[in-house]
C-alpha cells in the first residue's frame, strides 16, 4: 500500500464518521425516531431528551456520556455492562501509557536507523511507503544498539498490563459483591440447578426422590423442586397458541381501521403460506383455533408435568445462604450423581440443555472443541488466500486482465485502501451464528454462559486466522519458491512478515473505529428497517415493539472484535508504534458512544454480575503472551545478542495469570458467603421465587393455579414445604 492509499483510507473513513455523526445529531432529534435512539430510555418510563427538550445542541450526547457515572450504567444496563466500560477504559489507560513512553522514545530512534537503505526488502509496504517504515523497527539494523531501546519498550508494555489489569480486577470484584449483596430480592439467589440425578427407585416419583433427598441433608431451608420436564410437545403447541394470538390481535387491527363493524372483516387462505385452501374469515377462524390449541396445550402441560420428567431439577431454598452453600457444597461421593450449580437467572436458563447426563456433557464439549479447531484450520485457508489475493501485486500475477483496470490511479488507490480490509470484515460477520449454536450444543444450561463460551472461540478464532492468518498469508504466497528451495527459511520469513503488514493494520483498526462506530451511532440500519415495517408490516402496538426493539450489546461479537484489536496493537507497539494512537482511538471513540448506546439505547438480554470479566482479563494476558513470544522471534531473526533477555517475560505473564486466577476467579465462579449473608430489605416471597422459575409453556392461563401447582409437584402444595 502505498502512502496515497494509506491517506485515503484515513481520510474517507473521518468523512464518513463525520457525516454518520451529523445524520445521528440530526435524525435522533425528530419525534418519530425516538423509539430507535432512546429504546432503554423510554422502556424505564423516562423522557428521551434529558430535560424534555428537542432544541438542544446537537452534541449534547457526549456532554451526557462523559458527565455519566458508572452507577449510572448500572441502573440503566446492569452491572455486565458497566464491566465492559471498565474493561474499555483499562484497555484505553493501557495504550494511553504505552504511548506517553513509546511514542517520543522509539520513534526517534527508529526514524534515525539506517535499516531500510541497507535491506529494502524488509520495508513495511513492499518498498513503497518510505515514510512509514522509517517510524518502525524495518529501519533499524540487524545487532544495532538502537535496539536496546524496544527492548526496554516490551518490559514496560508488559508492566503497565500487569499493573493495570490487576487494578480493574480488584475493581470488577468490587462491583460483583456489591451487586450480590444487594437487599433487593433476586430469585436465582434462592435456587439451585441440580442435574445428573439418579435412578427413581420403585414406587418414588422424581418429585418425591428430589425433595426426600435434599430435606434430609437441609430440613430448616430447603422449600420445594421443580423438576425439569421434557418440554418439546408442550413448546411446540404453545409457540403455535402465540402465533395465532398475534395473528388475531392483528386482524382485529386492520378491521378495526377499516371502520370498525362496517368495515369489511380481513380474510384469508388456510393453505400453504395463505396462496391456496379454503377462504376463511381471519377473526373467526383465529379465534376457533386459539380456542382448540389452549385445550391442547392444557392437556399436553398436564401430560408433561406427570410423564415426561427428566433427571435434573430446579431446587429452592427460604435462605440464600443456604442456596449459595448448596451450589459449591459435593452432595453425592460420585461425580457424575446429583451435580449441583448455581441457578442462573429464569430468563436465561436453557431448558433443553438441563437434562444432558455428565459424561455425554464431557464429551459434547470435547466434539464441540475438535469441531471449532477444525473451524479454525480449513477458515485459514480462505483468509490466507483472502490476504493474498487482495494485494494488488497478486491480483496482477493471478489475473493478467485485470492490469488495465487495477493500473488506473483512481481505480488502485480506492483497491488498496478499502479493499482487503472489507474483504476481510466481511469474512468474518458469516462466523457469530455458527459459535453461538456449537456453544449451545455443548449443553450449557444458560445464554450468559453461551455467550462467554461462543465469545472465546471466536476470539480464538480471530487472533489465528485474522492475526496470525493475514500476517504470513500474503508471505507465504508471495514467497512460495523460496520455502521450496529453503524450509528452514520458514521462520525468517514469518518474522519479516510482521513490519510488512503494519499498514494493512493500521487502516484495518481505521476503518474498524471510523465507519463501525459511526454506523453503531447513527443507527441508520435500525432506522431504515423500523421505519419500512412501521409503514408496510405493524398494524399492533407489540409488532411496532419488535420492531424497533434494540436488543443487547451483543457481547459474542463485540467482545471478540475488541480483543482482535488488543492483539494487533499489542504485537505492533514496538515494532510499528504509530498504531498506537490508532488503537486509543477506538478505545476512545468505543468508549464514548458504546457509552451513550448502553445509557439509551440497549436493552440488556440478561444479568450475570461480571461473569465476562474473567474471560476479558485472560484474554488480555493471553494476547500479551503472543506479544512476547512474537518479540522474542523477532529480536531473534534481529541476530540481537541480548535478546535472551525476553525470555523471563512469557514466564511472568503466565504466573501473573495463574496468581490472578487464584485470587479471583473463585469468587465469578460462586457466590461467596460472607456476600449474601447480607441482610434483605423484605421478607421473599417465595411462592413468587418459584413461580418465575416455570417456564411460559408451563403456565397455566386458567385460574385454576392451585390445581396446576399440584399437577406441577406431583404431590400435594404442603408436601414441599418444611
Amino acid at each position: 500500500m502505498d502512502f496515497s492509499s494509506f491517506l485515503t483510507s484515513l481520510g474517507t473513513s473521518f468523512i464518513i464518521f463525520v457525516v454518520l455523526m451529523l445524520l445521528f445529531a440530526w435524525l435522533s432529534t425528530r419525534e418519530g425516531n425516538a423509539v430507535v435512539y432512546y429504546p432503554n430510555r423510554m422502556l424505564k418510563g423516562l423522557e428521551p431528551w434529558e430535560g424534555g427538550s428537542r432544541t438542544r445542541n446537537p452534541l449534547a450526547w457526549i456532554r451526557e456520556a462523559l458527565s455519566s457515572t458508572e452507577q449510572d450504567v448500572i441502573n440503566m444496563s446492569g452491572i455486565d455492562t458497566a464491566v465492559y466500560f471498565v474493561f474499555l477504559s483499562t484497555v484505553l489507560g493501557i495504550l494511553v501509557l504505552f504511548g506517553i513512553v513509546l511514542l517520543p522514545v522509539l520513534l526517534p530512534v527508529a526514524a534515525t536507523g539506517d535499516g531500510i537503505k541497507k535491506n529494502t526488502k524488509s520495508t513495511t509496504s513492499n518498498g513503497t511507503f518510505n515514510d512509514l517504515d522509517k517510524l518502525s523497527m524495518a529501519n533499524i539494523e540487524e545487532q544495532s544498539p538502537r535496539l536496546w531501546a524496544f527492548l526496554i519498550a516490551i518490559y514496560w508494555v508488559s508492566v503497565v498490563t500487569f499493573f493495570l489489569s490487576w487494578k480493574a480486577y480488584e475493581h470488577v470484584s468490587a462491583l460483583r459483591a456489591n451487586a450480590l449483596m444487594s437487599p433487593e430480592v433476586k430469585p436465582e439467589q434462592f435456587a439451585v440447578l441440580v442435574r445428573d440425578l439418579p435412578n427413581v427407585n420403585p414406587g418414588q416419583t422424581r418429585k418425591e426422590q428430589v425433595d426426600s433427598y435434599f430435606k434430609s441433608i437441609y430440613p430448616e431451608t430447603f422449600y420445594r423442586s421443580m423438576v425439569v420436564t421434557n418440554n418439546k410437545e408442550v413448546d411446540k403447541i404453545w409457540g403455535e397458541l402465540e402465533g395465532y394470538k398475534k395473528k388475531l390481535t392483528r386482524a382485529e387491527a386492520i378491521y378495526a381501521e377499516s371502520s370498525g363493524s362496517e368495515g369489511t372483516k380481513p380474510t384469508h387462505k388456510t393453505g400453504f403460506l395463505g396462496l391456496c385452501g379454503k377462504k376463511v374469515d381471519s377473526i373467526d377462524y383465529y379465534n376457533e383455533k386459539i380456542k382448540e390449541l389452549t385445550q391442547k396445550l392444557e392437556a399436553e402441560q398436564k401430560v408433561t408435568l406427570r410423564e415426561k420428567q427428566l433427571g435434573s431439577a430446579l431446587v429452592f431454598f427460604n435462605n440464600r445462604v443456604t442456596a449459595a452453600l448448596a451450589a459449591q457444597s459435593l452432595h453425592a461421593q460420585m461425580v457424575d450423581r446429583w451435580t449441583a450449580t448455581e441457578a442462573p437467572e429464569p430468563r436465561q436458563l436453557i431448558w433443553s440443555n438441563l437434562s444432558i447426563k455428565f459424561f455425554e456433557r464431557i464429551i459434547r464439549q470435547y466434539i464441540i472443541y475438535f469441531v471449532v479447531f477444525l473451524t479454525i484450520v480449513f477458515y485459514m485457508i480462505p483468509i490466507g488466500f483472502i490476504s493474498a489475493l487482495t494485494t494488488l501485486k497478486n491480483l496482477r500475477k493471478l489475473l493478467p486482465f485485470l492490469k488495465p483496470i487495477v493500473d488506473m490511479d483512481a481505480i488502485k488507490t480506492v483497491l488498496e485502501a478499502y479493499l482487503p480490509q472489507l474483504a476481510l470484515i466481511i469474512f468474518l460477520a458469516l462466523l457469530p451464528k455458527f459459535l453461538l449454536f456449537l456453544s449451545k450444543t455443548e449443553g450449557i444450561p444458560s445464554g450468559s454462559h453461551v455467550i462467554r463460551a461462543a465469545s472465546g472461540k471466536y476470539f480464538y478464532f480471530t487472533v489465528l486466522n485474522v492475526f496470525i492468518g493475514v500476517t504470513i498469508g500474503g508471505t507465504l504466497f508471495s514467497s512460495l519458491k523460496t520455502i521450496e528451495k529453503n524450509p528452514n527459511s520458514v521462520v525468517s520469513l514469518l518474522a519479516k512478515s510482521l513490519p510488512g503488514n503494519a499498514t494493512f493494520f493500521l487502516t484495518f483498526v481505521a476503518l474498524k473505529f471510523f465507519v463501525g462506530y459511526g454506523l453503531e451511532l447513527s443507527r441508520i440500519v435500525p432506522l431504515i428497517i423500523y421505519h419500512l415495517k412501521r409503514k408496510y408490516l405493524c398494524k399492533t402496538e407489540a409488532e411496532l415493539k419488535e420492531a424497533w426493539f434494540p436488543g443487547d450489546i451483543s457481547y459474542a461479537t463485540r467482545v471478540p472484535s475488541d480483543m482482535l484489536i488488543i492483539t494487533i496493537v499489542l504485537c505492533y507497539s514496538v515494532i510499528a508504534p504509530v498504531i498506537i494512537p490508532f488503537g486509543v482511538l477506538y478505545f476512545a471513540l468505543g468508549w464514548l458512544i458504546l457509552r451513550n448506546q448502553a445509557l439509551k439505547v440497549y436493552v440488556p438480554a440478561y444479568e450475570s454480575y461480571g461473569r465476562m470479566w474473567p474471560h476479558m482479563q485472560t484474554r488480555i494476558i493471553g494476547a500479551l503472551l503472543l506479544y512476547q513470544v512474537t518479540m522474542l522471534g523477532y529480536f531473534g531473526v534481529m541476530k540481537f545478542y541480548y535478546t535472551p533477555i525476553l525470555i523471563p517475560l512469557p514466564l511472568l505473564s503466565l504466573l501473573f495469570f495463574y496468581v490472578c486466577r487464584k485470587k479471583f476467579y473463585k469468587a465469578f465462579c460462586h457466590t461467596a458467603l460472607e456476600v449474601v449473608s447480607q441482610e434483605l430489605k423484605e421478607t421473599p416471597q417465595m411462592d413468587q421465587i418459584f413461580k418465575s422459575f416455570i417456564p411460559p409453556s408451563l403456565i397455566s392461563e386458567k385460574g385454576e393455579d392451585e390445581q396446576f401447582e399440584d399437577a406441577l409437584s406431583e404431590v400435594s402444595r404442603t408436601g414441599s414445604y418444611v
